[in-house]
């Protein structure tokens, strides 16, 4: 049976850029802007308040992991931050991968793995606009232990070091996805495969993206109504079902024309179009450009 979610964070491509330990004397406070990068953390002991996006902030306590596939703005402070307008000083490196914040003469109450990967695929802002904003999962320690193995490997030149990150990586996302499927986790693949009934429609999708898929057979995959089944996928994945089948579709024909994986014609039987010509069409609408040319340029 097909995996969406591994598929998904597969086609991802994702690979660690660094990841550091940080220890933080309270009070302290630090904020960021990221353009849109993957971040990821766990916290260690004692806890922090981290807010992204300027969404409400969230507080982390010992045991707890943090996703985010996609950060532009986070802001951390301690569990009781510094009176507003007083600023911290930057972080101070201590060497391997280490960093201390906040007042120098007052005792480390707070200790976090934190790490950043990059997302190989050019496909990355579709595939991750498909999952949660943010990932908060509690007391899973096998997030812990991925995220230690995570800063072990990049730390050490041994062999195959890059194919070994980007498969704990691979595991990682897949694990915290997985762990947050039972919580409220905001609208995306996630809370769609959460749904039994919603599940059984995005595997038939992914199962078979050539498949002439209507809302009626795929509401009949739900086991719903055609109105019940569009209301709860919107509301669940954040999309309509048929703009994320055509979103698959599109990062599927894309992923196979980097790879040469076939003629035009080839490729867009095997994503769900009957001619070379009607899938270029949506190919270009969709991409910006036909696939002819897009090939030509992701083969260089």
């Amino acid at each position: 049976m097909i995996d969406p979610m591994a598929e998904v964070v597969m086609l991802l491509q994702p690979s660690a850029r660094f990841s550091k330990l940080v220890m933080g004397a309270s009070p302290w406070r630090i904020s960021r802007s990221d353009a849109g990068e993957p971040f990821y953390g766990v916290i260690l002991e004692g806890g922090c308040r981290i807010a992204i996006d300027e969404h409400e902030p969230i507080e982390l306590l010992s045991g707890d992991f943090v996703l985010i596939p996609a950060a532009y703005g986070v802001a951390m402070s301690s569990l009781k931050p510094p009176p507003p307008g007083v600023e911290t000083a930057a972080p101070v490196a201590l060497g391997n991968g280490e960093f201390r914040i906040g007042p120098a003469d007052r005792p480390i109450d707070t200790r976090m793995m934190a790490g950043h990967c990059n997302f190989g695929s050019p496909d990355a802002s579709l595939l991750v606009s498909l999952l949660p904003h943010i990932v908060h999962v509690r007391g899973e320690q096998r997030l812990a232990t991925l995220v230690q193995l995570v800063r072990e490997e990049s730390r050490e030149q041994r062999p195959a070091r890059e194919v070994v990150l980007s498969r704990l990586l691979e595991v990682l996302l897949i694990e915290a996805l997985r762990s947050a499927a039972g919580t409220s986790a905001s609208p995306g693949l996630v809370r769609g495969l959460a749904d039994g009934r919603l599940a059984a429609a995005i595997r038939g999708m992914h199962e078979r993206p050539a498949h002439a898929w209507t809302i009626a057979e795929l509401a009949k995959e739900a086991a719903l109504s055609r109105s019940t089944f569009f209301e709860r996928f919107n509301r669940a994945v954040g999309i309509a079902p048929m703009e994320y089948l055509l979103a698959w579709r599109m990062a599927l024909a894309k992923d196979l024309l980097r790879r040469n994986a076939g003629r035009i014609a080839e490729i867009a039987e095997r994503v769900g179009y009957s001619s070379a010509s009607t899938f270029s069409v949506a190919f270009a609408r969709h991409v910006g450009r036909p696939p002819a040319q897009y090939a030509r340029e992701a083969l260089g």
